[in-house]
């Protein structure tokens, strides 16, 4: 049997039952709570592994690999700044934000963002909430698709073109039949999918340069002075730069609807308790294992790579049966699609929810959220295809834009800072375009501007305008 027969047998497999799994999730789905945060009754294993595998995205398998190629160790920052802000969300935002979604009954984020003010200055905040979410995420799930694009080129004689339409109308499918309840399940199977990707090929990698000290001695060989340094080319106050710009990444987990939302659906805190020890782990053996990848490839491949993010399914060849590597190849594509399926249902709740408002007694908006997601889902697809775009660089300016534009309202309000409701939206607007701006300009060491100074002037706004508490007379 071909390669081609082989990888296309396992995945239709694998598609196969997400799709069975969104059929059944559609009998637990009768309305937006159920569509959007599954009830509330998300346990530890799927609310950590869904989160970790929605996180993640292609970039995790194809970029951050790619980054550890070409950069060399000062990568290490990258899976430092991820590691510690997912762990500062899971330990000290989670707890907060499940009590406090569990006791005021939100539903989104944008809930969250516009909890008090006048009727106005709350529905102004849903409106840019929606528009945030709408455009960010345009660009986020169109880097997936382009992620599938190139996991089906490496395999099958299709062009990108036919592979990102085949990806998008995938995972529309099964998000547009179960909704949140899909979306977790399908996720979780993805992200414990990732997790053997990220032990297998990284680990048969390192014995293959023959352990880490082979490693080493590898990379000494191979790399020029600036692969083996710590900092890259940047030494001083430039090293300095370097290392907070790339640990700031970690600013950006406080901002992200599709992450936050699983953390509102979990059922009690002792599941938050047991999901932040699973969520940890997966991030800490995910992330580092493909810097691990990327430096064993360093060593490995002596030809440069015209596309380093096709390094994954250059190692996977080489050092996978045929059939194991259809298996990691489904891991990417699991990496794609179980961020893209979250991304397309905050999407349509920001718009069958927020904009819209709660609805009528008996009154369903499922067929809203659908027709969002349809809609958003083609769009991603044509800027995928039209404004092809490296899948890293595309999705490190959606995530600072979401977290500069949502992180300083999420953390300063879960931190029990009394928020002036009139702040927030400017606090909003200034995180949004200043990374806009910042992106557009030449890069900074680090990528300090773009990822540090909105998130610290959103954070900065919000907090010198706080109401005082008011006083209580006896």
């Amino acid at each position: 049997m071909s390669k081609e027969i082989t990888v296309l047998i396992v995945l239709v497999i694998y598609k196969v039952i997400l799709i069975l799994i969104g059929l059944w999730a559609q009998r637990r789905t009768h309305n937006n709570a159920d569509f959007f945060i599954g009830g509330r009754t998300l346990g530890p294993i799927v609310a950590s592994i869904s989160y970790a595998a929605s996180s993640a995205s292609a970039w995790t398998i194809l970029s951050l690999s790619a980054a550890a190629f070409t950069m060399g160790i000062s990568a290490f920052w990258i899976f430092l700044g991820l590691l510690w802000g997912h762990g500062a969300s899971w330990i000290w935002l989670a707890p907060r934000l499940q009590k406090v979604a569990a006791e005021k009954n939100l539903v989104t984020v944008t809930d969250l963002l516009a909890l008090e003010g006048s009727e106005k200055t709350r529905r102004n905040i849903r409106l840019l909430a929606a528009a945030v979410v709408t455009f960010c995420f345009t660009f986020y799930v169109a880097t997936q698709f382009m992620g599938a694009g190139k996991a089906f080129a490496a395999t099958f004689d299709m062009s990108i073109s036919s592979s990102i339409m085949l990806g998008g109308g995938i995972v529309l499918i099964y998000t547009l039949l179960g909704g949140f309840w899909a979306v977790s399940l399908t996720d979780t199977l993805q992200g414990l999918l990732m997790l053997l990707a990220a032990i297998v090929l990284p680990g048969l990698a390192l014995i293959e340069v023959g352990g880490f000290s082979g490693l080493w001695a590898g990379l000494k060989a191979v790399s020029t002075p600036e692969q083996l340094s710590i900092t890259g080319p940047n030494v001083g106050l430039m090293a300095a730069g370097f290392i907070m710009g790339i640990l700031a990444m970690g600013l950006g987990t406080f901002g992200q609807p599709h992450l936050l939302t699983r953390f509102m659906s979990i059922r009690d805190a002792a599941a938050v308790k047991t999901a932040q020890k699973l969520a940890i782990f997966w991030f800490f053996m995910v992330l580092g294992n493909m810097v691990i990848l990327g430096l064993c490839g360093k060593v490995l491949i002596s030809a440069p790579l015209a596309d380093p993010e096709q390094l994954f399914f250059v190692m996977t060849e080489s050092l996978l049966p045929t059939v194991l590597g259809a298996i990691l190849l489904a891991a990417v594509l699991s990496a794609i699609m179980s961020t893209a399926d979250s991304q397309l249902l905050v999407s349509a709740s920001a718009v069958a929810h927020d904009i819209m408002g709660e609805p009528d007694e008996g009154e369903s908006r499922l067929w809203v959220s659908r027709l969002v997601i349809s809609l958003l889902c083609a769009l991603s697809v044509s800027v995928a295809i039209l404004l092809p775009s490296d899948i890293f660089s595309r999705v490190l300016f959606a995530w600072g834009a979401l977290g500069s534009a949502f992180g300083p309202v999420v953390v300063l309000r879960l931190a029990g800072v009394n928020l002036n409701p009139k702040a927030i939206l400017p606090a909003m607007v200034t995180g949004l375009t200043l990374t806009i701006f910042f992106y557009l300009q030449p890069n900074t060491v680090g990528d300090i501007l773009e990822r540090l100074v909105p998130f610290l002037l959103s954070f900065i706004l919000l907090y010198i305008t706080k109401q005082q508490p008011e006083k209580v007379t006896l």
